[in-house]
């Protein structure tokens, strides 16, 4: 039997592509809250834009989900920038409360409103996050911390809405919650076994899967000073 996991989505969230720093790419990481519900299709949310596909967006990211029960840590961390710190301020698609990645598995198959969904990846945090938010040291801290939210894929497509159930329907990775999976990923140190066994989970999204069969190597190592620095 099942965990029993339930949650109310606080907000549903999409914005557009458009420029916003000189001399870097486009984005649309600031993004609104929708006042209606929208269609999730497997690519994800109508209306919902990507400025860098190669990165962003497809089946395997079709919806970005982050714990607003994260917040209040961000908002002591940084307190200057406190009131900055609200559902859809890191460019989620989808908010809520008593979801984040210590209860949740890589693996899980949720019912959110309409639409049911699979957790297939944790998010690798960008330069992005630092500009968005103005805080430099924003990305690595979401790094260090494993409070980086998650992705799903689309198993149903349907309509989603703030104020609509989030119910865990079934567990298929027990052993790997989030925290935990999320955590190997950024460890320069992670054991060659462990990174075996994730580059064969075929539930984990193909991008995770190679990034652990290439730290099966113990001579690789991984420079992340370009995506968290830009």
């Amino acid at each position: 039997m099942i965990e029993t996991l339930e949650a109310t989505i606080l907000g549903v969230f999409t914005g557009k592509a458009r420029e916003r720093w000189d001399g870097k790419a486009p984005s649309a990481i600031a993004k609104q809250a929708a006042t209606t519900s929208l269609w999730l299709s497997k690519t994800g949310i109508l209306g919902d834009e990507q400025a860098d596909t190669a990165v962003h967006g497809g089946p395997e990211k079709a919806l970005h989900h982050y714990a607003a029960d994260h917040m209040p840590h961000w908002a002591s961390q940084f307190p200057e920038s406190g009131d900055f710190f609200k559902p859809g301020c890191f460019g989620e698609n989808i908010s809520s409360l008593g979801l984040t990645e210590a209860n949740l598995c890589l693996g899980d198959i949720l019912k959110m409103d309409g639409a049911t969904v699979e957790i297939c990846q944790g998010r690798q945090p960008c330069w992005k996050l630092n500009l968005h938010t103005g805080i430099a040291a924003m990305a690595p801290q979401f790094q260090r911390t494993g409070f980086t939210g998650w992705y799903y894929r689309v198993i149903e497509e349907g309509e989603v809405a703030a104020g609509g159930p989030i119910r865990l329907l079934q567990r298929q990775q027990p052993d790997w919650p989030l925290q935990r999976l999320i955590k190997a990923r950024f460890d320069p140190r992670l054991p060659a076994s462990e990174a075996e066994e994730l580059a064969g989970l075929s539930v984990l999204a193909e991008a995770w899967r190679a990034a652990f069969a290439r730290k099966m190597d113990p001579a690789f190592t991984e420079n992340t000073d370009r995506r968290l620095k830009g």
